[in-house]
């Protein structure tokens, strides 16, 4: 995938032109993350082999369940894993990751206290977070020139069999109540009911669900209207400067991915310091803008470019963000969510 470069060099950029792969001996210590596809820049990877001697192994999942159904299973060999918030309580809840030593992670003091405020792990005792950007509404201004930056776009009757929403329970059903004016992680049940109604009517006038091809299909035209993650739409936008995208007005998941070590990591000194690499002011930087996402890093607001730094979607007014949330840990109540997904699919 071809990510937004915001950054025509820099001092990481610069180094990656000598900086030595250390994938051809084995006789180096690996690291082994399990992350998302491209979510880790070349130069945060080559930089971070070379300082440490070491081989950076990455493999990748495509949802926080298919992640956490890999790591329950007993799949070991992973040092490292990225998954959001919310997954990370899942993951504790069952006593799969360690602790963080702070004493190895100098660098989590770069990490933005109004966002920690908010963080489902406030004192970054099991992770510490990576990415955090919204999941938004992107159509084409040729398509729908009178658009407004709402969820009932989706109910638009001129959008039906050209739109798609997100394969994922938490993303569209939190969108629905958001629309409704609830929280994206209510658990009041006819709230949920209603949200489930709403998607109802959405699924009416969609293509399919779907987490992929949104983006190359809203930059080929075939989809007029798509719901996606902000780094990715981002990223398909630079080429098709007829696609808009939007945080609804109503609000969206804004959630953040985070670092952590599973309890069966094989290398835990060599993970702790693999984050606190990517919480490296610099490190940050370049890595966000390769990516395409906003890390809560305060220290590296002041080596970003002013590109980056003025993107409305990543960085929204104070009002829009606030009517935005993370998506949380449910905890007993997600048989409750996972019923009423199940009445969407099957409807």
């Amino acid at each position: 995938m071809k990510r937004r470069h915001f950054i025509a060099t820099s001092s990481a950029a610069l180094a990656a032109g000598f900086l030595p792969s250390c994938s051809g001996k084995s006789d180096k210590p690996t690291l082994t993350v399990f992350t998302w596809v491209d979510y880790l820049s070349d130069d945060a990877k080559a930089s971070f082999e070379k300082a440490h001697a070491c081989k950076l192994v990455i493999d990748t999942f495509d949802s926080n369940e298919a992640m956490i159904a890999k790591i329950e299973s007993g799949a070991a060999g992973y040092d490292i894993l990225v998954p959001s918030s919310y997954a990370v309580k899942q993951l504790e809840s069952k006593a799969l990751l360690q602790p963080l030593d702070h004493a190895k992670l100098p660098n989590l003091a770069n990490i933005d206290k109004a966002y920690l405020s908010h963080a489902l792990d406030p004192e970054m005792k099991i992770s510490a977070p990576y990415m955090m950007a919204p999941t938004v509404v992107a159509y084409l201004k040729s398509k729908l020139p009178d658009a407004e930056a709402s969820w009932q776009l989706f109910s638009r009757p001129d959008v039906k069999g050209r739109a798609t929403l997100l394969d994922d329970m938490r993303e569209v059903l939190g969108a629905a109540l958001k629309t409704l004016g609830h929280s994206l992680n209510s658990t009041n049940s006819a709230e949920l009911e209603a949200a489930t109604e709403l998607v109802i009517q959405w699924k009416a006038n969609i293509a399919k669900f779907e987490n992929e091809q949104f983006k190359a299909g809203i930059a080929s035209g075939e989809f007029h209207l798509v719901h996606g993650y902000a780094g990715e739409l981002i990223s398909v936008q630079q080429e098709n400067g007829d696609i808009e995208i939007v945080i609804p007005k109503e609000g969206a998941a804004f959630s953040c991915d985070d670092l952590c070590i599973p309890k069966s990591a094989k290398n835990a000194d060599l993970a702790h310091a693999f984050i606190n690499h990517l919480c490296d002011a610099e490190v940050a930087a370049e890595n966000m803008e390769w990516i395409g996402y906003r890390a809560p890093n305060t220290a590296a607001n002041a080596h970003l470019s002013e590109d980056f730094r003025g993107s409305t979607i990543l960085f929204p007014t104070d009002e829009l963000f606030a009517k935005c949330e993370s998506i949380g840990y449910l905890d007993d109540q997600l048989p409750l969510w996972s019923a009423a997904w199940e009445k969407v699919k099957n409807a």
